[in-house]
């Protein structure tokens, strides 16, 4: 029996970059291969060719053995290729049946012949999705509207979205990046279900975890080149990260136990509104204490952005109060919270951690620029703005051809360091990181959780907001969970002496208040 997909000798050159060197890969009929790499490795612009987004300059690709052109989403879709891209491509307002069959649409029979006219067959459809749901163990109403669906429902929509195009093939980017650990089990089974049932499944993730839990067979990409396929019988996280990054990586955060002191950012009844004028954060209250790490766990999407963006002044509260050391920094501006002491990692580098087109070594003054040595009055010291760039750069290792070279030419991992490097190097009492490792590599990863503990040791009190529960388990010390703008319950992280069960943070992270107890942890 043939492969399902076959993709031989594929190359593909971008302007300075060879991001695809004659890659082979071969995805069998019935299986599940996770395919593993660094930012930049190469495996996005392999399946984005194989899903038609881009052209081989060298190579072919099979589809059951005979040769397949693929020009176009559409031509893979007729080849029976699905993706489910990790942001998802609903319409929040439309039902799930309407969302499943745009462009797919199918019209009844009796107004067939008024052409444009022609009305929809909704009940046809819904029938149909609601028979593929229960088929594949979907479990979803095709009258719901995507906007009530919690994440994990609306991940189901986009597969079912795809079964319904007659998908044979399915290429699930990062699929578990905004579930809670309940969701992404649940989908396992969902994939172990639709193999089965004779679909074959590209799984791309960074999670090594879950790699080794669902796959088959793991392939990894290094350098735009296929370097190792390996089973998961025969692999372990340890192994998996040294194939991706070509040396030996520390997978566990060394941490010794925190040593909280005094008070350093006290919330009190804090109520944000977003950017649609709804209650984002309503009614939240913590405490975080200098030398300790209080990690905000949560689904994406439950008030972590607004409440970071409340504390760095970059959106008003409108009720409650922030005390950072003790001043009323609620309603302050950016500056004046930055000269109080404070450090901001943003969720969105690039629109609120970088100016883009400015070369590194400006980047890395952005916040003090107009402070000795860097500027005299209203005059630049270029000497010295230059001199600190150069120690940054080797400090924190980032990979610039020079200090002159634009942010936007660096990679995602290269500007996250050019960010922690800035903010990091200045004397910091509060460090509010929000996201800090969302799409960066294992090396990355492991520099920056590095950073940040380092911070909490030398007296910073660190506010840490992420979707990734292992980040949030690894670093901090204790740990709250928000979920619809509220904080349910904060509980003690690894360094109290209790480690709060995945399962306990993912009923929490759902909305559910009972969950198994925690359980003990050795320190060694």
């Amino acid at each position: 029996m043939p492969p399902a997909l076959q993709a031989i000798g594929i190359t593909k050159r971008f302007p300075g970059v060879l991001a695809n060197d004659h890659v082979d890969f071969t995805l069998e009929k019935g299986e599940i291969h996770a395919l593993l790499g660094e930012n930049g490795a190469g495996k996005s612009t392999l399946m984005n060719i194989i899903y038609g987004l881009y052209q081989p300059d060298e190579g072919q690709i099979l589809i059951d053995g005979r040769p397949a052109q693929i020009a176009s989403p559409h031509d893979a879709i007729a080849y029976g290729i699905g993706m489910v891209h990790q942001h998802f491509m609903l319409v929040p307002p439309l039902t799930v049946t309407e969302n499943i069959i745009l462009g797919q649409e199918t019209v009844t029979a009796a107004s067939r012949s008024l052409g444009p006219l022609a009305w929809l067959d909704r009940r046809r459809a819904a029938e149909d999705i609601y028979e593929l749901s229960q088929q594949y163990g979907l479990d979803i109403d095709p009258e719901a509207r995507i906007q009530d669906l919690p994440v994990g429902a609306q991940q189901r929509v986009e597969i079912i979205k795809a079964l319904y195009r007659r998908a044979e093939i399915l290429i699930l980017d990062e699929p578990t990046a905004v579930l809670t650990p309940q969701e992404a089990d649940e989908l396992f089974i969902i994939m172990r279900s639709l193999v089965a049932q004779g679909k074959s499944i590209v799984f791309i993730t960074h999670k090594l975890r879950e790699v080794l839990a669902v796959a088959d067979r793991i392939g990894v990409m290094r350098g735009g080149r296929m370097v190792g396929l390996v089973h998961p019988a025969d692999a372990t996280q340890e192994m998996l990260a040294e194939m991706m990054v070509g040396r030996e990586c520390l997978l566990e955060v060394e941490k010794a136990p925190a040593r909280p002191a005094d008070v350093v950012l006290a919330v009190r009844d804090l109520r944000v509104r977003d950017d649609r004028h709804h209650l984002a954060v309503n009614g939240v209250s913590f405490e975080v204490h200098a030398g300790e790490i209080l990690g905000i766990a949560g689904v994406q999407g439950n008030g972590q952005t607004e409440l970071a963006e409340a504390l760095t002044g970059l959106r008003h509260a409108v009720d409650g109060q922030a005390l950072f050391l003790g001043l009323d920094i609620t309603r302050a501006a950016p500056r004046a919270i930055i000269e109080t002491g404070a450090a901001h990692i943003p969720e969105d580098r690039h629109k609120h951690g970088l100016v883009l087109s400015y070369p590194v070594r400006d980047n890395l003054v952005l916040c003090t620029y107009y402070l000795p040595p860097f500027a005299n009055g209203i005059t630049l010291d270029d000497e010295a703005i230059n001199q600190h760039a150069v120690r940054l750069v080797r400090e924190f290792d980032v990979r610039t051809p020079s200090i002159m070279t634009a942010a936007s030419s660096l990679s995602g991992g290269n500007q996250q360091k050019v960010i922690v490097a800035r903010e990091l190097s200045r004397p910091v009492k509060l460090l509010i990181a929000s996201q800090p490792t969302r799409g960066l590599d294992v090396g990355s990863i492991q520099f920056i959780h590095r950073r940040i503990v380092e911070a909490r040791d030398q007296g910073a009190a660190v506010l840490l907001l992420s979707a990734e529960l292992d980040e949030i388990t690894a670093l901090s010390d204790r740990i709250a969970v928000m979920y619809k703008g509220q904080i349910l319950d904060i509980l003690p992280g690894r360094s109290a002496g209790r480690e709060v069960s995945r399962e306990k943070l993912g009923l929490l992270m759902a909305g559910v208040k009972d969950a198994p107890a925690d359980r003990k942890v050795a320190h060694g």
